[in-house]
């Protein structure tokens, strides 16, 4: 009885169904024939709004760094440091470093003053020189060797880096270029620019980029062979977009991490060999105050107990910015960022699955977290912008 009763409540539905469906057939056929389709409209901004992404390169990397707290600690350290270097000679009261101060009474210079003796707030060297002005003067002297040789290494590195990854013609070329630099040791090549030339900021500054630059294009190099080939690149290129655009849109972004990580370790480095090729003797004059004349007059009085200061307060110096250098380069690396992404209206996307947004949930509250690489995100997030050319 009971499915009988099913059957026929059944059949109503059904023959009601079919009624209403003849019904709408007849009142379509009334329509005219303009007024049966009515056009949805396009919208360009929200068809935009749908393709672009508010990923961003650089604000990952800053991100990641940002969440280091000891990076930053030690980041605003350093820019406190360099700062001050640069901003002591403008300072009341600060003496020539390269002034021998003599006592008026006795006429006699202020040899081995200890520190805070005498108004010599770090003491004084075996010829009356203050030290607290040499020691800044010379990181000042070290740090613009440093920073110069690290812009040239990456503007001339970067470059061909580029074009030895990309331009698959002229691999050959750049990897007999590498194979000769390669073999040629650092301490050569400033050590024979050091006999040709006059011994000088610029002269240190070329001898160390003349060499420099090709590890940096290796280094970028093997990074574009990793992502040139793919999907989002050999799109771009099917559709026609300039190589230009490709490199500066979808090679370089990628990069800015491992770029950052490189040129943080080129500083502490180009410090190294000036301090080094100082050392030997072969580095600036002793007129000109750096960090390698410094360490190279405590190392000669360095067995005296009253004066190893003299090597102690340039050898800190130095120790921490090359330290702080190499610990923030470190810290600029981008790991994959992990993200939440909230729902809008009500509603979660998830875009690490696949290229098609999938609907995660609709309660107001979820929030979808996903582990994103910058690779991955531009990819599935801003492929339609990246590919484009302007």
């Amino acid at each position: 009885m009971l499915s009988f009763l099913k059957r026929e409540k059944s059949k109503q539905l059904e023959d009601q169904l079919n009624a209403a469906q003849a019904q709408r057939r007849t009142g379509w056929e009334n329509l005219p024939e303009d007024e049966l389709f009515t056009p949805a409209g396009f919208s360009e901004e929200q068809a935009e709004a749908t393709a672009s992404s508010n990923y961003s390169y650089w604000g990952s990397t800053f991100r990641a760094f940002f969440k280091n707290k000891f990076a930053v600690a030690l980041l605003i350290a350093l820019v406190v440091v360099v700062a001050f270097a640069f901003i002591q000679p403008h300072l009341p009261g600060q003496a020539d470093p390269n002034l021998c101060a003599v006592d008026p009474v006795t006429g006699i210079q202020y040899r081995n003053i200890a520190p805070g003796q005498d108004g010599f707030i770090w003491g004084s060297n075996s010829i009356g020189q203050d030290l607290w002005a040499r020691i800044w003067a010379g990181a000042r002297t070290s740090l613009t060797i440093a920073f110069f040789v690290a812009l040239i290494e990456a503007v001339v590195g970067i470059t061909a880096g580029v074009l030895w990854g990309y331009v698959r013609g002229l691999d050959f070329v750049f990897t007999e270029l590498y194979n000769i630099f390669d073999n040629i040791p650092t301490a050569i090549v400033l050590i024979l620019i050091s006999y040709v030339a006059t011994p000088s900021i610029w002269t240190m500054v070329l001898g160390m980029a003349i060499k420099g630059w090709i590890e940096m294009a290796r280094f970028i190099r093997n990074q574009i062979l990793i992502i040139r080939d793919r999907d989002y690149n050999v799109a771009s290129r099917c559709i026609g977009t300039p190589t230009i655009r490709i490199v500066l849109r979808n090679l370089l972004p990628y990069l800015v991490s491992v770029i950052m990580l490189r040129m943080a370790l080129t500083i502490p480095e180009a410090i190294g060999n000036e301090v080094f090729i100082t050392y030997i003797g072969l580095g600036l004059s002793v007129e000109t105050p750096s960090l390698g004349n410094l360490v190279n007059d405590g190392r000669k009085v360095m067995m005296q107990g009253g004066l190893r200061y003299q090597l102690l307060y340039p050898t800190l110096i130095l120790s921490f910015v090359t330290i702080a250098f190499y610990l923030i380069g470190n810290a600029s690396r981008t790991p994959p960022t992990r993200r939440t992404i909230c729902s809008k209206e009500g509603t979660s996307w998830n875009t690490t699955s696949s290229f098609s947004p999938q609907k995660m949930s609709t309660s107001s509250s979820t929030c979808v977290e996903k582990c994103c690489t910058p690779s991955v995100a531009s990819i599935l997030t801003s492929i339609r912008e990246r590919c484009l050319p302007s």
